[in-house]
């Protein structure tokens, strides 16, 4: 039998493979200040790297590569992670109202 760290969680696990749970997981976890890596690393884990990566058409190498924090993977490999989610990164402005000038 694996060896599985102590957070492994088969409840989640089994969840997170559901899509739309994993897209409000996701967003739940980033909001909380979790690292988007491994917020990933987690949920692809729960599918499978290898799994995954087929699905995405892609290396299982660059995957495991895209969810360590230790390297700095780009916005559109981040992006291509999180299309099957139905999510992808953005910037949006702050919800700070503008002071008009005077003039």
């Amino acid at each position: 039998m694996t060896k599985r760290s102590r957070d492994w969680n088969e409840g989640l696990s089994q969840d997170l493979q559901d899509p739309e749970f994993a897209q409000k997981f996701i967003l739940a976890s980033f909001d909380e200040g979790l690292s988007l890596q491994t917020v990933l690393g987690k949920v692809i884990r729960s599918y499978g790297v290898e799994e995954f990566a087929k699905k995405l058409k892609m290396a299982s190498s660059n995957v495991i590569r895209a969810i360590d924090p230790k390297h700095n993977p780009t916005q559109e490999t981040l992006n291509r992670l999180l299309k099957p989610f139905g999510l992808r990164l953005a910037v949006t402005p702050l919800d700070v109202p503008r002071r008009r000038s005077a003039g």
